[in-house]
């Protein structure tokens, strides 16, 4: 398991990530709602401020182990979801 370091680490890098193909994204789509990409890259910061806040309190009553991995899968899908959400945007 890693440390929670890393593991807030590896989460603002990859919302870092998310929001600039978020905004390239916009940019080189010519099609694109200004609401929608807004709506998007305000879900990104805020699933980061999430999960970054639910990395540092553990539940109790929850095995460590178990509580991080539930959050890195739970983390993966909502970054799946906002993968799909900026290839529609296209």
């Amino acid at each position: 398991m890693a440390n929670r370091r890393t593991i807030k680490h590896n989460i603002n890098r990859i919302c870092e990530e998310l929001f600039a193909e978020c905004i390239a994204a916009s940019l080189y789509s010519a099609e694109v709602e200004r609401e929608n990409v807004e709506a998007m890259l305000h879900s990104i910061i805020k699933m980061g401020g999430d999960y970054t806040r639910r990395v540092s309190h553990v539940e109790p009553g929850i095995p460590a182990k178990t509580y991080f991995k539930n959050i890195i899968e739970q983390f993966n899908s909502s970054v799946n979801e906002i993968v799909d959400q900026i290839n529609n945007l296209h």
